[in-house]
């Protein structure tokens, strides 16, 4: 195909007046027409040749290194070879692929690459490849980002240096180069300057570019950024009361409950430790939201978070629900989505505590072995001031699925043998000074209130251990858990 008689437009600065070829080494038909260009640079007209790939191709003919393709993209190039001609700084003639009666023509040249085929098509440019189209999408987008740009010193490092400004919840974080902020981008529809949350304690507005700042630092990759928005979300309603659990002295903090399709997309664990180590998306998932309350809200340690020990899991404590049958749906379902809807929930919670039964093989042991552990939650004579979430193991799961009995059953069977005596929880009973008020002495007192136990489902395979995870003061006194769907 050929432009000869394509109106004039203007070239690169950098190519002269005359014949000009553009190719690449990774390219049959760009080595096909080497001897071509070898004798077109050997006549009296000036040939030019640009190489997007390896500067040492074509031999001899001292080409233009091309790889950044800067050339490349102001010629507009889809093919390569593309052969043109340049008169007073503006293209008058084009041709790509080879074709030996349009190379002659463009060139004015009879009698080329004699021995080779009359024709053949071209290959694309490397203009096009993916990952060039994505790296210019990158670096567009990088040059829009508004986020305060730091200057560093050339003799600081980049990660020490983020330490000593205070962004670090005190490991090691991924320095958020405009480049990978951008790349973060990539992994939502959503306009990086769009509001996702006004984050306390400090009430600041959080766009969707400053949680892709803090998810880059956290160690995510782009397509967890969703998961992330959908945190931070969460977090920053007066549902889950954010600056709440920020600023008790209780060990509580966001827990991350993810399920639906987005845990196996994005390769979430929800099996063999997953409430533990080892898995990018559950550690950084989290890890980001902590960042983000803490960088863009204010909430620090020793200053509005006044916990009197922490935990373990305010560093991240975020985890996938395994897949189950209708009858053991996942939390996100039971809390009103569809199965086909990923979404978080939101948990103001302790670290896990371990509960064993290895003996109990009717649904009626197991329910009452939980009950009885799930009494200890914050104290045993402590009740409805702090709700729970059970993650019930595979291996105690099957128990109570070969019974017949549903997820439904399960918690209604909890919360039954989770009605205590007031006179076991007053003041004073069992010579323990902690409890109630002398007045539920007369009456029956639920352990959790309605809805405050909420029951997940994780774990590997082996091992009949199933998890407590305490909460916080529950209701409008507190937190109540929040369910987000995702979006991309």
């Amino acid at each position: 195909m050929t432009t000869a008689d394509a109106p004039a437009r203007s070239a690169p600065s950098a190519l002269p007046d005359g014949l000009v070829a553009i190719v690449k080494a990774d390219c049959p038909t760009c080595r096909l027409v080497e001897p071509v260009l070898q004798d077109l640079a050997a006549g009296d007209e000036t040939l030019t040749v640009v190489t997007q790939d390896d500067p040492s191709f074509p031999s001899g003919l001292d080409p233009i290194d091309d790889k950044t393709l800067a050339i490349s993209f102001e010629l507009d190039l889809d093919t390569v070879p593309t052969l043109l001609r340049l008169r007073d700084g503006a293209e008058v003639g084009r041709t790509v692929g080879w074709s030996r009666a349009e190379w002659e023509a463009l060139s004015g040249r009879t009698g080329l690459g004699e021995g080779l085929p009359p024709q053949r098509p071209g290959c694309g440019s490397r203009t096009h490849d993916p990952e060039v189209a994505a790296q210019r999408e990158t670096a567009a987008t990088a040059a829009t980002l508004r986020s305060r740009r730091v200057a560093l010193g050339p003799s600081e490092d980049e990660v020490e240096a983020m330490y000593e400004r205070g962004w670090s919840d005190g490991l090691p974080l991924v320095p958020p180069t405009p480049e990978r902020v951008a790349r973060m981008l990539t992994g939502t529809t959503r306009a990086p300057g769009e509001i996702v949350a006004v984050v306390p304690p400090d009430l600041v507005e959080c766009t969707v570019e400053k949680v892709a700042v803090n998810a880059v630092m956290a160690g995510c990759r782009p397509e967890y950024l969703p998961v992330v928005l959908a945190a931070v979300e969460g977090a920053c309603t007066d549902t889950f009361n954010v600056h709440g659990v920020l600023a008790t002295t209780w060990f509580a903090g966001p827990v991350v409950i993810v399920g639906g399709p987005v845990t196996r997309a994005i390769g979430m664990n929800s099996g063999i430790n997953a409430l533990g180590q080892g898995n990018r998306a559950n550690a950084t998932i989290g890890r980001a939201l902590q960042l983000v309350v803490r960088n863009v809200g204010g909430g620090r340690p020793g200053e509005i978070d006044r916990a009197t020990l922490g935990q373990p899991g305010k560093y991240s404590f975020c985890f996938a629900e395994s897949p189950a049958g209708p009858d053991w749906e996942p939390m996100h379902v039971t809390r009103g989505c569809s199965p086909e809807q990923s979404a978080i929930t939101l948990f103001a919670g302790e670290a896990p505590r371990g509960m064993a039964d290895q003996q109990s093989r009717t649904p009626e042991s197991l329910a009452t072995s939980l009950a009885m552990c799930l009494r200890a939650v914050a104290h045993p004579k402590i009740a409805i001031g702090f709700d729970a979430v059970l993650v019930v193991c595979p291996e105690h799961r099957r128990v109570f699925r070969d019974a017949g009995w549903s997820k439904s059953r399960v918690l209604e069977e909890l919360m039954a043998r989770l009605q205590l005596p007031g006179s076991d929880l007053v003041r004073g009973a069992g010579d323990v000074l902690e409890g109630l008020p002398a007045a539920a002495a007369a009456h029956t007192i639920p352990k959790f209130r309605p809805g405050g136990l909420q029951i997940a489902q994780a774990g590997g395979g082996a091992g009949f251990f199933s998890a407590i995870i305490g909460g916080w003061a529950s209701g409008p006194t507190g937190s109540e858990p929040i369910t987000v769907p995702i979006r991309g």
